[in-house]
């Protein structure tokens, strides 16, 4: 399978999450996304296409620890992005794994953020 073949894959997979995930200003969309070194997490109220929160291992504290891509990394993330969203006042978000399968560092990011008080 050839890398074009897989991004289209993908982006068939992203856009079939995205038609049933939609956030609000309640509960926003918790968009996730790894890329080969960092990851991102963002929560967007879709109905003002707003972005209320968003974290990356390439944030100033974060990158102190040296964080990659991998699931020690995302369990950091995950925690600290619950705590960022809590002190915006969000406690319930809609989960969007942009097209990854819910295993791995997904899942790790996931609970990590349950554990923080966030409500999937």
């Amino acid at each position: 399978m050839n890398t074009v073949h897989k991004a289209k894959l993908l982006q068939k997979r992203r856009w079939r999450i995205r038609k049933k995930v939609s956030g609000t200003a309640a509960r926003p969309r918790l968009s996730l996304r790894f890329s080969g070194k960092n990851i991102y997490a963002q929560a967007v109220d879709d109905e003002a296409a707003k972005t209320l929160v968003f974290l990356s291992s390439l944030d100033a504290e974060l990158r102190k620890k040296k964080l990659g891509a991998n699931i020690a990394g995302a369990k950091v993330l995950g925690t600290a992005f619950a705590e960022k969203a809590k002190a915006a006042g969000l406690t319930s978000v809609v989960f969007d794994r942009s097209g990854a399968r819910y295993h791995g560092k997904v899942k790790v990011f996931a609970d990590a953020a349950r554990e923080a008080g966030l409500v999937f």
